[in-house]
């Protein structure tokens, strides 16, 4: 009664053999949110929940020899153990496995998981309420001119070589991530406002819609493989492989032809935000909209303001400086 719960014999039977326990374990509240998020989150996220997942059972196995613990035992000790784990998980041949950055990125998704059980009631105390996820910085692999420039004059024997760099470069001048590039159709090509043939697509990631007017060299590529016997309605326009594949074929392309960065599908998207329109002059809001960020913060994290940019406007200041000093000189 002082538990405002009905008296009835079943409940007084529960209660005596212990079966009446309403507190909730870490696993049960794992299992609602990936059953619940499976339909929501995209295939490629909830893989990553499922890997967080994994690491939290080996924890509870390894480090406080159980196969779970009650919501109501988690608290910032649990989470910078967790951490201290992830830190110095290794694999079987003895190799550290995790950077901060994933680290960071698990802990994160950890912290998505014990929000979802505060909202449920499930959870009093958020056991992250003192803990602070901290991110290193560091600068995103794009190509420069010149190594664009190297992609696009260097034609391969190899057809795998070959196709794999055309739909690299197809990605450089339109900014698709790799599964949108992959799933591009001819049904998403049309004419936009200036008359000029422009994408009309939807994020894979975000769902957000993206409008992208094709410049001469990705139209160039999709012509190239226009041919193609697959390429009727509704087939992917470029033979794009997997995504390991491809980023293995990558690797082929540049130490073949001497860039020595580490380039991956990713690397063309960083591409067109630095290279191709921001070094050229193009607003920051309007790249933004291009790549298809629902936030200018997302945008500038993909592109920088490159050097030579920065020489080109500095020089233009410099002129404005001049005229404006000949001009009160002449009034003089």
């Amino acid at each position: 009664m002082e538990e405002d719960k009905v008296v009835s014999s079943q409940a007084i039977k529960s209660r005596y053999l212990g079966e009446d326990n309403t507190q909730k374990t870490l696993n049960e509240l794992l299992v609602y949110h990936n059953t619940n998020m499976v339909n929501v989150l995209k295939s490629g996220t909830m893989k990553n929940y499922y890997t967080t997942e994994r690491y939290l059972h080996k924890f509870l196995k390894q480090k406080l020899k159980t196969k779970d613990v009650y919501l109501k035992q988690l608290n910032y000790r649990f989470i910078i153990d967790f951490e201290q784990y992830l830190r110095n998980y290794k694999n079987s041949k003895k190799q550290l496995m995790l950077s901060n950055n994933g680290v960071m990125k698990h802990l994160e998704r950890f912290k998505k998981i014990i929000n979802l059980g505060i909202k449920l009631e499930w959870i009093t105390k958020n056991p992250f309420n003192q803990f602070q996820l901290k991110f290193e910085k560091y600068d995103r692999q794009y190509l420069t001119e010149r190594e664009l420039q190297l992609i696009e004059d260097t034609s391969f024997n190899n057809d795998r070589l070959e196709r794999v760099k055309d739909c690299f470069l197809f990605s450089c001048y339109t900014g698709l991530s790799y599964i949108d590039v992959r799933e591009l159709t001819s049904n998403q090509i049309a004419k936009g406002i200036d008359n000029n043939h422009w994408i009309f697509t939807k994020r894979e990631k975000t769902n957000e819609t993206v409008k992208v007017p094709i410049l001469p060299q990705a139209m160039d590529i999709i012509n190239k493989y226009k041919g193609d016997s697959q390429n009727r309605s509704g087939k992917p326009l470029l033979p794009l492989s997997s995504n390991q594949k491809t980023n293995s074929y990558l690797k082929e392309i540049a130490m073949e032809i001497g860039i020595h960065k580490n380039i991956t599908f990713h690397v063309a998207r960083h591409t067109f935000a630095t290279t191709v329109m921001l070094s050229n002059g193009v607003p920051i809001e309007t790249v933004s909209k291009l790549l298809g960020h629902t936030k200018l913060s997302t945008t500038q994290i993909y592109a920088r303001v490159v050097e030579s940019k920065i020489s080109e406007d500095i020089q233009n200041l410099l002129i404005r400086f001049k005229t404006k000093k000949q001009h009160s000189l002449t009034m003089k």
